[in-house]
């Protein structure tokens, strides 16, 4: 883990909530000058702390209001499988979410489309490109807390 102190906690607080803010304002939050403040943030994205800064986009706005979460199984449990299906997940845009999770389901997919129809389509794409034992979707009929925002620890982290 990165090591980083109070203020590198604070500079990654602002930035979640808005990475498009001037270094000086967030500086300003801080109790920094800009260059410090700068020098922080370029040392957060080197160590990998800052793995990207993006846009969030309104999903209904842009077309794909419907989130469906999906549960995978397979008998399948080989490197080379994993491996392909793995880039196969990865390189359909619908899927925005992609888990190898414990337990009794092995993966778990968050996958947004525009209606039922786009996401029928999604289906028959999956279950046509790889042997599942079992698919299992759940519709999100309401989004009650969405963030991206990860919880900043009070304490060090070394």
């Amino acid at each position: 883990m990165a090591v980083m102190d109070a203020t590198d906690r604070k500079i990654l607080v602002h930035l979640q909530d808005n990475a498009a803010q001037p270094v000086a304002e967030i500086a300003r939050k801080v109790g920094l000058s800009v260059t410090p403040c700068w020098r922080r943030i370029q040392r957060l994205e080197e160590i990998g702390v800052i793995r990207k800064r993006v846009a969030l986009l309104d999903p209904t706005r842009v077309g794909v209001g419907m989130s469906v979460f999906v549960t995978l199984r397979t008998d399948q449990h080989n490197a080379d499988w994993l491996e392909s299906f793995a880039t196969m997940i990865s390189e359909m845009p619908e899927v925005v979410e992609f888990y190898r999770m414990s337990g009794e389901v092995d993966y778990l997919l968050r996958v947004v489309v525009a209606d039922m129809a786009a996401y029928d389509a999604f289906y028959r794409s999956l279950i046509s490109r790889v042997q599942l034992t079992d698919v299992s979707s759940s519709f999100a009929m309401e989004e009650i807390k969405f963030t991206t925002a990860l919880p900043i620890a009070a304490h060090p982290v070394s």
